[in-house]
């Protein structure tokens, strides 16, 4: 804009001209960026978090990585939907947390020889994750489900108890109880890589309660990842006892 005006424009009317062309330009493009902003801001929940489950779709919850632009396209909704959250105070009214969620989406990745050592490259794969909350009890529940072939579609999962306490408004401590793997078969695959396979779904630590309200949960974790949940409508697929 500023050649437009410096003196070194030999011509007044070429002057007037460009200025006025890059004005109708330059107005033309903020109109439109600011348009784009108001469409973005106009966006109900639902119309956000069905945005967001359909680009989450098809990519194995992340597990196994997700392109740079995918992710940073997720992560755009996710804090649209964390800047417009219901639910300011979730450790205020724990209910809204409690029961039976269904993981979508989890920056937590397995790549490399990671994913080689534990067989999710070629013979195991992950079914569906689900987490249980006992809010009078305190406790959460996490059931990874593996599904093996060529043994029968031997059918397994990994399950992890932990122990919560409310930290903050929107925080809870998470404390690591105990874990298994069954049937026996599944633990002899994972036996020699436990530690590795509990290290990575080891929820120790602190859980930011980032958005939450009647079908849908997102938190951030002390390890920088994140997690969206569904709730679940599959009732029993694991309680905690």
């Amino acid at each position: 804009l500023i050649p437009a005006t410096h003196s070194w424009t030999k011509s007044t009317s070429f002057r007037s001209i460009y200025t006025a062309k890059v004005a109708e330009q330059s107005s033309g493009l903020i109109g439109d960026d600011r348009e784009t902003r108001d469409s973005s801001d106009k966006r109900t929940l639902t119309q956000i978090k069905t945005e967001l489950l359909q680009v989450v779709q098809g990519i194995n919850r992340g597990i196994f990585g997700v392109p740079s632009a995918k992710k940073s396209e997720i992560e755009a909704l996710v804090e649209l939907l964390e800047s417009q959250n219901p639910t300011p105070h979730p450790t205020a009214n724990l209910d809204k947390v409690g029961g039976t969620w269904k993981l979508v989406y989890s920056t937590i990745t397995i790549l490399g020889s990671k994913r080689t050592k534990l067989g999710l490259r070629d013979f195991i794969t992950l079914g569906d994750f689900f987490q249980s909350i006992d809010v009078a009890k305190g406790k959460a529940v996490n059931v990874i489900k593996f599904n093996v072939r060529g043994l029968n579609l031997l059918n397994g999962q990994l399950t992890i108890e932990a122990s919560f306490k409310i930290a903050s408004k929107s925080r809870v401590d998470i404390a690591y109880d105990n874990s298994t793997i069954t049937p026996e078969q599944l633990m002899n695959m994972f036996r020699k890589n436990y530690d590795l396979l509990l290290g990575i779904f080891n929820p120790d630590g602190w859980l930011e309660i980032s958005y939450v309200d009647d079908t849908m949960r997102i938190g951030r974790d002390d390890k920088g990842n994140i997690f969206i949940l569904e709730r679940s409508s599959s009732a029993g697929e694991n309680v905690v006892e």
